[in-house]
């Protein structure tokens, strides 16, 4: 290697060849060891020499932390949706009406696999990827660029002989395996679960922070080319092109000649698909010809050169073994039941859950019942259904638990709510660990290198009794322990010296107040400035404050009335946390929008989406997600979405433009 440029070029085309052999041909020819040693010596080239900068390079593939709304573009070719069929007679009839418009007695047709992720457009310029666009609407898009460069299946750059300029279209997807980390990190801190692997997707990638996107390690398969100088009339040839250009292609399409392959392709891959390590929702049948897809032409909605055949909802039958009984950081007991081993979904499944007592009653479950399993928006799939007719004769109902399976305590259930509880939180060991466990996670204090076997290190080694011993730790407490290095003991106890830098908002939310979720600890903290007045406020002055109840206000005052809680927040003090908000934040506040709701839209501009959402909150306003009748203002920017605009005139809700925000805060 001559100069630095050189060896940067080198490297960037080194990791884009090994990027596309991991990621695209499931081929690695190096170790993750070897790609991760490579990829820190070109970033550390690159940092040294920023005039080499290129966003296409491989280091990019990690995101930016810059937040921004998302810009609207048309698109070049209007992006429909396809009909759905569910029998072999409406295929049938499909194909039959396709022959008849063309005046031919058989047609060529593809099958290929429905994948159940978000759709996505891709347009090249000259083998760069210029944009990347949601379908929206079907006429204009969300610019997600900048989130979809992090998915490493997609390229930045092309190769071979690819036309200079053409669109992909494909489906960005979340595999089983990731889903399911995913879910378990979100149960961990009592977030709202994923319903489904297309819902995480689509959370995903509508996320402000392409890093966070990276993170979550989304694939995709391309199925669709169009431009002016395509490589092949037909859509197969097309498809195989893209292959070479370094597109991730499934293997599972299929040329047919005939209506029987098509079935035989949809009747294999109706089994097939369990083993799949993503989800799938069916089948996409086309015509392959272009010129035939061009005579045959669209509806105002679907084109009538392709159909989707839609597989019933994938269910797998398997026998009960017996019923456990979780205990979570709140002290809510959930029941999970263990399976005989069954394939569902990419994944064996061997648990599902049960959710609650009155679910339980519901099944009717008997121990020894086969049950009914679907992967459902759990961490573990749930049970739907008994098959009753293989009940063994005198088999006992499965029933809810009455003592914790952990202490030992009677178990509690509040009226009206569906869960019980074990009362003893200061000698449950599940929930005073799961205390700290969400004390420590990233919304909250995010101490980085503290996960759950950290914490239950530190509990076995009798080092922390609660979340404020861990400010008492010193790297000799730690260096010593079991797979516990100096090197790692530093970063836990410089992650918890960092932790004293986070905002008040939440630190309250970290101390695990019940019901004071993100959202109750920042209107708290705000209304109150700090976390004395907090402590000494009473219920009337609680439920004054927007979105907070009388369930809320009680369960603040219970926790600041106990003295054990009092002793925590006091140590918290005494470590250096924060219990105030700076006098900063409420420069220039007022309550000029008390008693306001304010749904934003569009893109603006003189302020981010997320400046305009901190200044309504600073002049006491309430920012909403959805359009209703309660909704006091839109406050719309450039390329507001078609469905809220109509549904703002629908109600009649006002829509202000951003000057005429600006007047009303003054």
């Amino acid at each position: 290697m001559n100069t630095v440029e050189d060896q940067i070029i080198s490297l960037r085309k080194e990791l884009a060849h090994h990027n596309y052999q991991y990621y695209v041909l499931s081929q690695p020819e190096i170790s993750d060891y070897e790609f991760d040693k490579m990829l820190s010596e070109l970033k550390r080239l690159e940092d040294e020499n920023p005039q080499y900068f290129d966003p296409d390079s491989p280091t990019q593939r990690v995101g930016s932390d810059l937040d921004g709304g998302f810009t609207q573009y048309p698109h070049k070719y209007p992006m429909l949706s396809l009909a759905n069929t569910y029998s072999a007679e409406e295929v049938a009839d499909f194909y039959n009406r396709v022959c008849s418009a063309l005046g031919t007695a058989d047609v060529e047709l593809v099958a290929e696999l429905k994948y159940d992720g978000v759709s996505v457009s891709l347009t090249y310029v000259d083998g760069r990827l210029q944009r990347a666009l949601t379908r929206g609407d079907g006429v204009k898009g969300d610019d997600i660029t900048a989130n979809v460069r992090t998915i490493r299946s997609i390229p930045l750059i092309l190769h071979g002989d690819y036309p200079s300029e053409f669109e992909m279209r494909g489906e960005m997807l979340m595999p089983w395996a990731v889903f399911d980390r995913l879910n378990e990190e979100r149960a961990r801190q009592e977030e709202n679960l994923f319903a489904n692997p297309r819902n995480a997707t689509s959370g995903t990638i509508k996320l402000q922070s392409p890093a966070e996107v990276a993170k979550r390690n989304l694939d995709s398969y391309l199925y669709y080319m169009l431009g002016e100088q395509l490589p092949s009339d037909t859509h197969y040839g097309n498809l195989m092109a893209a292959k070479t250009y370094g597109f991730k292609i499934s293997d599972a399409i299929k040329l047919c000649s005939s209506l029987k392959e098509v079935y035989d392709f949809i009747s294999y891959w109706d089994t097939e698909r369990k083993n799949l390590p993503f989800a799938t929702d069916g089948i996409v049948i086309k015509v392959n010809s272009l010129q035939y897809q061009e005579e045959l032409g669209y509806t105002a909605k679907t084109p009538r050169w392709a159909i989707a055949y839609k597989f019933q909802a994938e269910q797998a039958c398997t026998q009960l073994l017996s019923v456990d009984f979780q205990v979570g950081r709140t002290g809510v007991v959930t029941p999970v039941a263990n399976l005989a081993p069954v394939q569902l979904s990419g994944t064996v499944v061997k648990r599902a859950t049960l959710h609650n007592a009155d679910v339980m009653d519901e099944l009717d479950l008997h121990y020894d019942d086969f049950v009914f399993v679907e992967k459902g928006g759990e961490i573990i799939p749930k049970i739907t259904g008994v098959d009753k007719s293989q009940r063994r004769p005198g088999a006992g109902k499965v029933k809810f638990a009455t003592v914790c399976p952990e202490c030992g305590a009677v178990l509690v259930r509040r009226e009206g709510d569906a869960a019980h509880y074990c009362p003893n939180e200061r000698g449950c060991l599940p929930q005073i660990k799961g205390k700290v466990e969400h004390f420590v996670s990233r919304k909250a204090m995010n101490i980085d290198g503290i996960g759950e076997e950290i914490v239950d290190l530190l509990f076995r080694e009798k080092l922390i009794r609660d979340a404020a011993d861990l400010y008492k730790l010193q790297v000799s407490d730690l260096s010593c322990l079991e797979r516990m290095g100096e090197k790692s003991a530093s970063k836990i106890i410089e992650g918890i010296e960092a932790s004293k830098q986070v905002p008040f908002e939440r630190v309250l939310f970290a101390m695990g107040i019940r019901y004071v979720g993100e959202t109750i600890a920042k209107k708290l903290c705000h209304a109150l400035k700090n976390i004395d007045a907090i402590a000494n406020a009473g219920k009337e002055q609680l439920v004054a404050i927007d979105e907070i109840g009388e369930s809320i206000a009680d369960s603040v005052i219970a926790f600041f009335a106990d003295d054990v809680n009092a002793d925590f927040v006091n140590r918290l003090r005494e470590s250096g946390l924060q219990f105030s908000v700076p006098e900063s934040a409420n420069v220039g506040g007022s309550d000029k929008l008390k008693g306001l709701s304010i749904v934003i839209s569009g893109v603006f501009q003189r302020h981010s989406r997320d400046e305009l959402k901190q200044l309504i909150e600073l002049h006491g306003g309430k920012n909403t997600g959805s359009i209703s009748a309660k909704t006091s203002y839109v406050l719309a920017g450039d390329n507001m979405g078609p469905a809220k605009l109509e549904k703002a005139k629908t109600l009649g809700v006002p829509i202000i433009s951003e000057e005429d925000f600006e007047r009303l805060i003054g």
